[in-house]
């Protein structure tokens, strides 16, 4: 899977082959996050009625864990072979994981679903690094749009998904599945067909192909195709060369910071809002109200991502990474101020979105474009694990936050929580910085 590249390439050929990336990931995009937002629509579910309801929380963080320490391994892969084999691995992780909970639910063995939702969270980490892979070969001016557009396919599959769990278990229930069961087998064929439609159809690798043109220099002339050394690759497949380049290079520390933080705010005040809601809805419209405050949420996270990869290409990403900080910082004052409106703590979370949105386009983009292209795999992936254990710790401490002080109280802290990032974005970058591509 990692040999190509077997033809001479010239720099012109690359808009056609960037052309179909896009497309393929925009298609596997969809299905992979059908995929996904199947199982963690019923995960929970699923949890309660297999270990009760005091375990149902650990279990679905084991997917947010998951899916955050697959990224080590995946990309070292992408690293050492190219984007196809690590895309691959990893949608097959979820595969994998997806069957592991089916036989959970049929044995009723708590271990094997804590193990099963921890390899289910490889579809979400295939998701996240599609956005990456949308990079590699783009113009500078297009970077923020091309990456955006891969981030809103996921909408498609979030707003598709719910659907697709109803009837997935209506169907694998004359199968003899128990109930809950059927969305993860479906989940898992979907995860599967999105390994195999990259497998086949991402030709040639991406990430090697900008390997090999800049290799060649900025003339685009053509060069013998190569994969990297085994030595040299596994050099710089690890997390501590990753975490080496990131801390010598001020655009990627902004990079990456952006990414974690804007997740961790997003994650502490979002998992709590239904509590919230809790508080003044009874059970009978819990629900209702709890599904329509967070498809609001969920469309300002992904349906305008197109808008924040447009900013990012016009205004820059820092302007951008600034204005996600913002719009972080108004959706902790609207929510948390908004007592028993329902209405404005919707207004709060769909800022919420948005801010999240600006960071993770943004912040991607600037970390993408500001390491070498080859060790750019692994400082995303570093990125990527960031990202994942920030928000599975805030979403485990928020809980405690509001036991023990109200959520007013969790929206000051996650506010505080960003105060970091903006000075972090308002320092000069020093003269000489090494923040450009090599």
């Amino acid at each position: 899977m990692a040999t190509d590249l077997a033809a001479p390439l010239a720099a012109p050929d690359v808009a056609p082959i960037q052309r179909r990336t896009l497309r393929l990931l925009f298609v596997t995009q969809i299905i992979g996050g059908i995929g996904v937002t199947i199982g963690v629509a019923v995960g929970a579910l699923l949890a309660s009625d297999i270990a009760g309801t005091a375990v149902a929380g650990l279990v679905s963080s084991a997917a947010v864990v998951g899916g955050a320490l697959l990224a080590v391994p995946v990309t070292r892969i992408m690293t050492v072979r190219g984007r196809r084999p690590g895309l691959v691995v990893a949608y097959l992780t979820g595969a994998a994981g997806g069957a592991l909970v089916v036989l959970a639910a049929v044995t009723r063995w708590v271990p094997l679903l804590f193990l099963g939702m921890l390899l289910f969270g490889g579809g979400n980490a295939a998701n996240l690094q599609a956005r990456y892979t949308a990079v590699d070969l783009a113009v500078p001016a297009r970077r923020g749009r091309q990456l955006s557009l891969i981030v809103w396919a996921t909408t498609i599959g979030a707003v598709a998904a719910p659907n697709f769990a109803s009837l997935a278990d209506r169907t694998t229930s004359g199968w003899g599945l128990p109930t809950l069961a059927g969305p993860f087998a479906f989940s898992a064929v979907a995860l599967v067909l999105a390994a195999g439609a990259i497998l086949a159809l991402l030709r040639p690798d991406p990430l090697l192909t900008a390997r090999r043109l800049a290799a060649a220099g900025p003339a685009g002339a053509t060069a013998t195709p190569v994969v990297a050394p085994p030595s040299t690759a596994r050099r710089a497949a690890g997390m501590r060369a990753a975490w080496t380049v990131v801390r010598a290079r001020p655009a990627a520390r902004l990079g990456i910071v952006a990414v974690a933080v804007g997740h961790l705010v997003m994650v502490a005040v979002m998992v709590m809002t239904p509590v919230r809601l809790h508080e003044w809805h009874d059970d009978a419209d819990v629900l209702r109200v709890v599904g329509l405050v967070l498809s609001l949420h969920i469309a300002g996270m992904y349906a305008l991502a197109p808008v924040a990869g447009w900013l990012t290409d016009r205004v820059g990403r820092r302007a951008v990474i600034l204005g996600g900080v913002g719009l972080l910082l108004a959706a902790c004052a609207v929510a948390g101020t908004a007592g028993h409106h329902t209405a404005r703590l919707s207004a709060g979370l769909f800022l919420l979105g948005l801010g999240w949105s600006g960071t993770m386009v943004a912040g991607s983009t600037l970390l993408s474009e500001s390491v070498p292209v080859g060790i750019r795999p692994s400082v995303q992936g570093l990125s990527d694990l960031t990202m994942g254990l920030a928000g599975a710790a805030a979403g485990a401490v928020s809980g405690f936050v509001v036991e023990a002080a109200g959520y007013p109280v969790l929206t000051g802290l996650a506010a505080v929580a960003v105060l970091p990032l903006v000075t972090l974005a308002l320092r000069p970058v020093p003269v000489g910085a090494p923040d450009e591509e090599d």
